[in-house]
């Protein structure tokens, strides 16, 4: 074997050498962006979660403070106490609507402020601050969970699950209300 024959073998060495490091190091950088993007998903998932089981407990407690105010519900506890509760709520909510501004995408973080906004209106009412009947609090209940399902479809989309929560294949749901009491 003459020397370029040599020359030529610790080339292709040389090269074989250079094609494999820069094929593994391309391939580390690209599972270590996979790496991160499903961490960040993983946070955003946990941030999407906890906003709406935050909304839906300042919801829910804002129910039972309209219909206990309004005599809608037996009395199992006072006003002051959910009221405290509702507070509390109202704080662990704002603290999960900042996750969301720090992690979500631009349109997750607007329809959280469209939720927040509507959320605030049933506990306004609930609290008495606006006025209105039974009709408009169950506008306010229906328009909140619309909003609901909306941050659902944004929070996929941002995901990239597949599907919407809202549209052709899910029919419009209503309030589950129970049935109008006889009296007499």
């Amino acid at each position: 074997m003459g020397p370029v024959e040599q020359l030529v073998t610790v080339a292709a060495v040389i090269l074989g050498g250079l094609t494999t490091h820069l094929t593994n190091a391309l391939a580390e950088r690209r599972r270590k962006r996979d790496q991160l993007l499903t961490r960040w998903d993983d946070k955003k998932l946990e941030a999407y979660a906890s906003y709406v089981e935050r909304i839906r407990t300042s919801i829910f407690l804002a129910v039972e403070l309209y219909e206990h105010r309004e005599g809608l519900r037996e009395r199992r506890r006072d006003e002051a106490e959910i009221k405290a509760e509702i507070a509390e709520a109202g704080h662990l909510r704002g603290r999960a609507f900042e996750r969301i501004m720090l992690l979500g995408g631009d349109e997750v973080v607007e329809a959280a402020h469209d939720l927040n906004a509507m959320t605030l209106e049933v506990d306004w009412q609930a609290h008495g601050r606006i006025t209105g009947g039974l009709e408009e609090w169950r506008e306010r209940n229906r328009a909140v969970f619309r909003a609901i399902n909306a941050f659902h479809d944004a929070a996929r989309t941002d995901l990239g699950v597949s599907g919407r929560v809202t549209g052709g294949q899910h029919p419009d749901r209503d309030l589950l209300l129970p049935p109008m009491r006889q009296d007499g």
